[in-house]
Protein backbone atom coordinates (compact mmCIF):
# COMPACT_ATOMS: atom_id res chain seq x y z
CA UNK A 1 0.00 0.00 0.00
CA UNK A 2 1.37 3.41 -0.96
CA UNK A 3 2.00 6.16 1.55
CA UNK A 4 -0.80 8.70 1.75
CA UNK A 5 -0.52 12.43 2.39
CA UNK A 6 -3.51 14.62 3.21
CA UNK A 7 -3.59 18.15 1.84
CA UNK A 8 -5.37 20.02 4.62
CA UNK A 9 -7.14 22.96 3.01
CA UNK A 10 -10.66 23.71 1.78
CA UNK A 11 -9.22 26.18 -0.75
CA UNK A 12 -9.26 24.34 -4.08
CA UNK A 13 -6.75 26.78 -5.56
CA UNK A 14 -4.26 25.75 -2.87
CA UNK A 15 -5.12 22.07 -3.40
CA UNK A 16 -4.28 22.34 -7.10
CA UNK A 17 -0.96 24.09 -6.40
CA UNK A 18 0.06 21.62 -3.71
CA UNK A 19 -0.87 18.62 -5.85
CA UNK A 20 1.33 19.97 -8.65
CA UNK A 21 4.23 20.57 -6.25
CA UNK A 22 3.92 17.04 -4.83
CA UNK A 23 3.47 15.26 -8.15
CA UNK A 24 6.99 13.75 -8.16
CA UNK A 25 6.83 12.38 -4.62
CA UNK A 26 6.14 8.73 -3.81
CA UNK A 27 2.88 9.48 -2.02
CA UNK A 28 -0.78 9.22 -2.83
CA UNK A 29 -2.22 12.69 -2.31
CA UNK A 30 -5.73 13.18 -0.97
CA UNK A 31 -7.58 16.33 0.05
CA UNK A 32 -10.32 17.21 2.53
CA UNK A 33 -13.01 17.29 -0.16
CA UNK A 34 -12.19 13.75 -1.28
CA UNK A 35 -12.43 12.53 2.32
CA UNK A 36 -15.62 14.54 2.88
CA UNK A 37 -14.05 16.37 5.80
CA UNK A 38 -15.98 19.62 6.18
CA UNK A 39 -14.84 20.83 9.59
CA UNK A 40 -12.66 23.91 9.75
CA UNK A 41 -9.57 24.23 11.91
CA UNK A 42 -9.28 27.14 14.29
CA UNK A 43 -6.81 29.80 13.09
CA UNK A 44 -6.27 31.75 16.28
CA UNK A 45 -2.50 32.16 15.92
CA UNK A 46 -0.89 35.55 15.49
CA UNK A 47 1.76 34.24 13.08
CA UNK A 48 1.75 32.16 9.89
CA UNK A 49 3.78 29.43 11.58
CA UNK A 50 1.36 29.14 14.51
CA UNK A 51 -1.64 28.83 12.20
CA UNK A 52 0.08 26.35 9.87
CA UNK A 53 0.98 24.10 12.80
CA UNK A 54 -2.52 24.45 14.23
CA UNK A 55 -4.12 23.34 10.95
CA UNK A 56 -1.67 20.51 10.26
CA UNK A 57 -2.04 19.09 13.76
CA UNK A 58 -5.86 19.39 13.73
CA UNK A 59 -6.36 17.53 10.45
CA UNK A 60 -3.67 14.92 11.17
CA UNK A 61 -5.46 13.99 14.38
CA UNK A 62 -8.89 14.14 12.75
CA UNK A 63 -7.92 11.96 9.77
CA UNK A 64 -5.24 9.83 11.44
CA UNK A 65 -3.06 10.57 8.40
CA UNK A 66 0.23 12.26 7.59
CA UNK A 67 -0.89 15.80 6.76
CA UNK A 68 0.46 18.89 5.06
CA UNK A 69 -1.09 22.30 5.72
CA UNK A 70 0.00 25.82 5.07
CA UNK A 71 -0.78 29.28 6.26
CA UNK A 72 0.01 32.10 3.94
CA UNK A 73 -0.76 35.71 3.36
CA UNK A 74 0.16 39.07 1.95
CA UNK A 75 2.21 41.66 3.83
CA UNK A 76 2.12 45.19 2.39
CA UNK A 77 4.82 47.55 3.61
CA UNK A 78 2.73 50.73 3.27
CA UNK A 79 0.04 49.13 5.46
CA UNK A 80 2.45 48.18 8.22
CA UNK A 81 2.44 44.52 7.17
CA UNK A 82 -1.32 44.18 6.82
CA UNK A 83 -3.32 42.17 5.96
CA UNK A 84 -0.82 39.53 7.18
CA UNK A 85 -2.38 36.56 8.98
CA UNK A 86 -5.80 38.07 8.27
CA UNK A 87 -5.28 37.97 4.50
CA UNK A 88 -8.08 35.46 3.85
CA UNK A 89 -10.41 37.42 6.16
CA UNK A 90 -9.38 40.92 5.07
CA UNK A 91 -12.36 43.27 5.03
CA UNK A 92 -14.53 40.92 7.07
CA UNK A 93 -16.53 37.76 6.38
CA UNK A 94 -18.44 37.12 3.19
CA UNK A 95 -16.25 39.05 0.75
CA UNK A 96 -15.11 37.50 -2.51
CA UNK A 97 -11.45 37.43 -3.50
CA UNK A 98 -12.15 40.23 -5.97
CA UNK A 99 -13.75 42.38 -3.28
CA UNK A 100 -10.78 41.79 -1.00
CA UNK A 101 -8.16 42.90 -3.50
CA UNK A 102 -10.36 45.82 -4.55
CA UNK A 103 -10.40 46.91 -0.90
CA UNK A 104 -6.61 46.62 -0.85
CA UNK A 105 -6.31 48.77 -3.97
CA UNK A 106 -8.61 51.35 -2.42
CA UNK A 107 -6.46 51.49 0.73
CA UNK A 108 -3.40 52.06 -1.45
CA UNK A 109 -5.11 54.50 -3.80
CA UNK A 110 -2.81 57.43 -2.97
CA UNK A 111 0.36 55.40 -2.42
CA UNK A 112 3.02 55.85 -5.16
CA UNK A 113 4.52 52.91 -7.00
CA UNK A 114 7.85 52.90 -5.17
CA UNK A 115 6.06 52.54 -1.81
CA UNK A 116 3.70 49.72 -2.85
CA UNK A 117 6.20 46.93 -2.08
CA UNK A 118 4.79 43.74 -0.63
CA UNK A 119 5.55 40.10 -0.09
CA UNK A 120 3.63 36.87 -0.07
CA UNK A 121 4.61 34.65 2.88
CA UNK A 122 3.91 30.96 3.37
CA UNK A 123 4.64 28.47 6.12
CA UNK A 124 4.14 24.81 5.20
CA UNK A 125 3.69 22.36 8.06
CA UNK A 126 3.85 18.56 8.09
CA UNK A 127 2.17 16.71 10.93
CA UNK A 128 1.79 13.08 11.90
CA UNK A 129 -1.15 11.92 14.03
CA UNK A 130 1.28 11.48 16.93
CA UNK A 131 2.06 15.19 16.79
CA UNK A 132 5.41 15.30 14.94
CA UNK A 133 5.69 18.66 13.24
CA UNK A 134 8.09 19.94 10.58
CA UNK A 135 7.85 23.43 9.07
CA UNK A 136 9.36 25.42 6.22
CA UNK A 137 9.04 29.06 5.16
CA UNK A 138 8.81 30.59 1.68
CA UNK A 139 8.53 34.21 0.51
CA UNK A 140 7.96 36.01 -2.77
CA UNK A 141 8.50 39.76 -3.10
CA UNK A 142 6.68 42.10 -5.45
CA UNK A 143 4.69 45.31 -5.78
CA UNK A 144 0.94 45.89 -5.49
CA UNK A 145 -0.22 47.05 -8.91
CA UNK A 146 -2.64 49.93 -9.49
CA UNK A 147 -5.20 47.63 -11.10
CA UNK A 148 -5.75 43.87 -11.49
CA UNK A 149 -4.42 41.93 -14.46
CA UNK A 150 -4.54 38.25 -15.38
CA UNK A 151 -7.01 35.48 -14.64
CA UNK A 152 -4.75 32.62 -13.52
CA UNK A 153 -4.03 31.80 -9.89
CA UNK A 154 -6.38 32.94 -7.14
CA UNK A 155 -6.69 35.37 -4.24
CA UNK A 156 -4.52 38.47 -4.58
CA UNK A 157 -2.53 37.15 -7.56
CA UNK A 158 -4.09 39.65 -10.04
CA UNK A 159 -2.70 42.64 -8.11
CA UNK A 160 0.69 41.19 -7.11
CA UNK A 161 3.15 42.51 -9.71
CA UNK A 162 6.50 40.81 -10.22
CA UNK A 163 9.08 43.34 -11.51
CA UNK A 164 11.47 40.62 -12.72
CA UNK A 165 8.74 39.15 -14.93
CA UNK A 166 6.93 42.36 -15.90
CA UNK A 167 3.55 40.86 -15.04
CA UNK A 168 1.31 39.93 -12.14
CA UNK A 169 1.26 36.55 -10.44
CA UNK A 170 -2.09 35.92 -12.18
CA UNK A 171 -0.43 36.30 -15.59
CA UNK A 172 2.27 33.70 -14.96
CA UNK A 173 2.12 30.22 -16.44
CA UNK A 174 1.48 27.69 -13.62
CA UNK A 175 4.94 26.10 -13.91
CA UNK A 176 6.58 29.53 -13.65
CA UNK A 177 4.46 30.37 -10.62
CA UNK A 178 5.56 27.13 -8.94
CA UNK A 179 9.20 28.14 -9.31
CA UNK A 180 8.92 31.52 -7.62
CA UNK A 181 5.80 31.52 -5.46
CA UNK A 182 5.91 31.61 -1.67
CA UNK A 183 4.02 28.32 -1.53
CA UNK A 184 6.30 26.65 -4.06
CA UNK A 185 9.39 27.69 -2.13
CA UNK A 186 7.98 26.52 1.21
CA UNK A 187 6.86 23.14 -0.12
CA UNK A 188 10.18 22.46 -1.86
CA UNK A 189 11.97 23.20 1.43
CA UNK A 190 9.78 20.74 3.31
CA UNK A 191 10.12 17.87 0.83
CA UNK A 192 13.29 16.48 2.50
CA UNK A 193 11.38 16.28 5.80
CA UNK A 194 8.55 14.44 4.02
CA UNK A 195 11.01 11.97 2.52
CA UNK A 196 12.64 11.48 5.94
CA UNK A 197 9.27 10.73 7.57
CA UNK A 198 8.31 8.28 4.82
CA UNK A 199 11.66 6.46 4.92
CA UNK A 200 11.34 5.97 8.68
CA UNK A 201 8.06 4.08 8.34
Amino acid sequence: MSDVLLIATHNQGKVAELEALLVNTDVEVLDLKQLEIHSVSDESGTTFIANAIQKARYYAELSDMLTIADDSGLEVEALGGRPGVNTARYGGPGLTSIQRYQLLLEELRNVPWEKRTAKFCCVAALAKPNGLIKTAVGECRGVISFEPSGDAGFGYDPVFFLPDYGMTMAELEPHDKQKISHRGRAVRKILPALEEILSAR
